[in-house]
């Protein structure tokens, strides 16, 4: 109260002080304040009276308790003899602020100076007895009644005498000390407020608990920046614990009153999955945990987020290339002050522990010899040996690795070589025409008498700076040896004596005339006759043990393949011409039971049929109208040719059904018709594919199920033929496959190739190569197992034929044992081509070769 007071009576005071000093010379006091000192106190003693009822809402009484104190210092100041009451605070600042004004009067014309002056000496003369300046005493009630009139509204009870009548001098003295000597109410700070500071602001509403009680209500508080709470809205408070606690409750939590937060209704993964397809705004939302629920970030957030992916400051208002401020660059800017004002620490003034522990640390190593001080440095060899690397230490380092030194120089590099050393003028001049890198030497022999003579070597620094470039430009790595026993890397074998039997050695061999190239062989199932074929358009039949020609057909065309029937009970070959299957059969060497057996079985179906016989009568077989089986005429068959069979293009190759009755000719060159199936019994040829898979090269029957592969450049296909369906497809790991073979048990494929590999296939392992063997250093061109012994064979272009053991196990847990036994030499390669085709005798260890050399082997054992 007391600032508003001295605020709002500023202006007041100033006008009310120029009134009074303006008429303090001049006029006259009025009538009314020649009234008595006791009345006047006596009034104001009334006022006084009527304002302790309204003391608590006017609020005079804390201006009054402040005026006591400040009067009191005033008073010793002014006036030490009388014992006035101590003046009001309010009086002493009004007292300031007409000294103010007077101030700036002064300021404004000399005149008005000078007239104030004169004004106050007859001030100062015409003064009271109680030694107070009039002018002082009028500007303090004249603000008095100011500030009465301001709070007439406050206080209704005032005297008519302060506001309506001017008092004089005397009268307001004397207010004065009526004022300041009346003894304050006890009574105050006991019942009356002083402060409503403690005063609720909340409505006031009937409480619950306590009967005929109130209690307040205030509105909720939002919580911003400047409060201890965080800004963000998290109604969880159970603060930094473990989750899984709440994990068998059906709550999450307590708010900040208390109550349970439950847990939220969360979907399987599916619904996951799907909020996170369809919902666009899914990847810009992130888990809270607290809350278990999926929250949307911000863009702000998705801000930081980015920045901290690309490694920069998350603050977006952050410029890391703001300029430097210098504080302390340039004229004035000096620094003269630290920058720390601290005392020095102890550790300044006290010796280090731990640089006493290092030097303890040192002198122990002295002391011990591990450190010698003022060693002498080692002192130069005077002499060194030109050739020998002993002068400088090898560096003591894992990796350490010397250069390679140069070799030393030859006889030829002599200053005085011997005279066969020396070039003459052609050697001279071819060297000098051959290009730099394809000379034998970098330089010239030359021939000096003595060394004195010896020029300057002008290679010399280019020498030097390869040597140089090559010291460090090319790479020097340690190569680590491991030292291991190559024997201990090969697996134990066991020895090929113990093997036996093999085929060693050449027994018999069948010459052919004008060493014509015999393409295929093969031996009769009950190993009495061997038949071969050859380019010159000839079948022989030959006796197996003593290689005497007995038999032979001269087909006119060269013979691409022929191989006897599996059948026991009969004797058929089968010779393969460019287009036509050739039946054959030795009748006038078979015993009359055998044969009659061949000629019933190949003869039944021209009983029921013309002599020529049409396949399919044109309708029930499409795609083999052009396929005829022809009866030979009767010269042709008293010769022992039975049947023609007319196919399209030229087949190659020809395989058996185990029972002898069906075989499968395959012509690489008849589109898709290459691959036919032929039945002899009923003289039927069907096309099993309609489309092929590749140019087929081999095709084969299984021994013991209805299944058929065939090969193409790549791939092998197994096809199921009773339900027509392909099996599996192996992948041979080869480029070109030259031919096929499969064990008699059915589960083991051999597969040849062009590319010098032999592929193992495991039927029921894997669709690829068990193993891969590559000994051959040419093309493979036929590759066979023994009907009954464990053997194989393959034959290369490099005229060489490698013979091995492979034990099959019934245990399908134990890989298959193969083992190296013999390699055949005896063929001889002629135009590139070296052993053609491979036989083995069955039930016993023989094999028959035949080359490009005109000449078939027997090989026993």
């Amino acid at each position: 109260m007391a600032p508003r007071n001295a605020t709002a009576s500023s202006s007041k005071v100033a006008s009310a002080s120029k009134a009074t000093n303006g008429s303090a010379g001049s006029s006259k006091l009025p009538t009314n304040n020649t009234k008595s000192k006791k009345r006047a106190v006596q009034e104001i003693s009334a006022e006084e009276e009527d304002d302790d009822d309204e003391f608590g809402s006017a609020g005079s009484g804390i201006d009054m308790s402040e005026d006591d104190e400040q009067d009191g210092e005033d008073n010793q100041e002014e006036d030490d003899e009388e014992p006035f009451p101590e003046f009001d605070s309010d009086i002493e600042e009004n007292d300031e602020l007409v000294d103010d004004d007077e101030g700036e009067g002064e300021g404004e014309g000399d005149d008005e100076s000078d007239s104030d002056d004169e004004e106050e000496l007859d001030e100062e003369e015409s003064g009271s007895e109680s030694g107070y300046n009039s002018s002082d005493i009028e500007a303090m009630y004249g603000e008095d009644d100011d500030d009465e009139d301001e709070e007439d509204y406050d206080s209704p009870i005032t005297s008519p005498s302060s506001s309506h009548k001017e008092l004089s001098t005397d009268e307001k003295l004397s207010k004065l000390i009526a004022k300041n000597s009346i003894k304050p109410d006890e009574s105050l700070g006991t019942d009356a407020k002083i402060s409503r500071a403690k005063e609720g602001v909340g409505r006031l509403v009937p409480s619950k608990l306590v009967q005929g009680g109130y209690k307040r209500e205030y509105d909720d508080y939002e919580a911003g920046y400047g409060s201890e709470s965080s800004t963000e809205d998290n109604p969880n408070t159970v603060g930094n614990i473990p989750m899984e606690w709440y994990d068998d409750l059906p709550h999450i939590g307590y708010d900040v009153n208390g109550r349970k937060i439950f847990r939220p209704a969360q979907g399987d993964e599916l619904d996951k999955f799907l909020s996170n397809t369809e919902d666009p705004a899914a990847w810009t939302s992130a888990e809270d945990k607290l809350l278990q629920q999926s929250v949307q970030l911000t863009d702000k957030e998705l801000d930081i987020i980015r920045r901290l992916e690309r490694a920069e400051n998350p603050d977006a208002d952050y410029d890391p290339y703001q300029p430097t401020i210098e504080w302390f660059t340039g004229e004035g800017k000096e620094r003269i002050m630290p920058l720390s004002a601290a005392p020095e620490p102890k550790r300044r003034f006290v010796p280090s522990k731990w640089e006493h522990k290092k030097i303890m640390k040192i002198v122990k190593a002295i002391r011990e010899g591990r450190i010698i001080p003022n060693k002498p440095s080692a002192t130069k060899p005077t002499v060194y040996a030109i050739w020998s690397d002993s002068d400088q230490a090898n560096l003591e380092h894992a990796m350490y690795m010397p250069a390679p030194q140069l070799p030393p120089p030859k006889t030829i590099e002599s200053y005085n070589p011997p005279e066969e050393y020396l070039l003459n003028e052609e050697e001279k001049k071819e060297w000098e025409e051959t290009e730099k890198e394809d000379r034998k030497i970098d330089f010239l022999p030359s021939k000096y008498q003595s060394l004195r003579l010896v020029p300057g070597y002008k290679n010399l620094v280019q020498e030097k700076f390869e040597r140089c470039l090559d010291l460090y430009l090319a790479p020097r790595t340690r190569k680590v040896k491991l030292n291991i026993d190559p024997e201990s890397l090969i697996p134990k074998l066991p020895s090929p004596k113990e093997l036996k039997p093999f085929p060693i050695a050449t027994s018999v061999i069948y010459k052919h005339p004008e060493n014509s190239r015999v393409r295929s062989i093969s031996t009769s199932p009950d190993s009495t006759w061997l038949a071969t074929g050859s380019e010159d358009g000839i079948v022989r039949i030959y006796d197996l043990g003593n290689g005497r020609e007995f038999w032979k057909w001269n087909l006119g065309q060269p013979i691409q393949h022929l191989s006897f029937s599996p059948y026991k009970d009969e004797s058929l070959l089968i010779a393969l011409i460019q287009g036509k299957i050739v039946v054959l059969s030795p009748l006038a060497l078979l015993a009359p039971a055998v044969a009659a057996n061949t000629l019933t079985h190949v003869n039944t179906a021209f009983a029921t049929s013309a002599a020529t016989t049409k396949i399919g009568a044109g309708k029930d077989i499409k795609g083999t109208e052009s396929i005829k089986w022809v009866r030979p005429n009767e010269k042709e068959r008293e010769r022992g040719i039975l049947v023609f069979v007319e196919v399209p293009g030229t087949p190659k190759q020809i395989a058996w059904h185990r029972k002898g009755d069906y075989f499968a000719t395959v012509a690489s060159d008849a589109s898709n018709k290459s691959v036919l199936i032929h039945q002899l019994s009923k003289h039927s040829t069907q096309s099993p594919f309609k489309k092929l898979p590749g140019q087929v090269q081999k095709v084969l029957f299984h021994p013991l199920k209805p299944h058929f592969f065939v090969a193409t450049q790549r791939y092998v296909r197994q096809y199921d033929l009773s339900t027509q369906t392909l099996i599996r497809t192996l992948q041979s790991g080869v480029k070109w496959i030259s031919s096929l073979d499969l064990h008699s048990k059915g589960d083991n494929l051999l597969i040849g190739s062009y590319d010098k590999k032999l592929a193992w296939f495991d039927l029921d392992l894997s669709n690829k190569p068990y193993k891969t063997l590559r000994y051959h250093t040419k093309a493979l061109r036929s590759v066979v197992y023994h009907p009954t012994l464990p053997l194989f064979a393959s034959s290369s272009d490099d005229g060489t034929i490698h013979i091995f053991h492979a034990t099959i196990y019934q245990d399908l847990m134990q890989n298959p044992l193969i083992v190296p036994l013999k390699i055949l030499r005896g063929h001889n390669i002629k135009d590139g081509l070296g052993v053609l085709d491979l036989s083995w005798v069955n039930n016993k260890p023989w094999l028959v070769s035949s080359g490009s050399d005109g000449e078939v082997r027997l090989w026993c054992s």
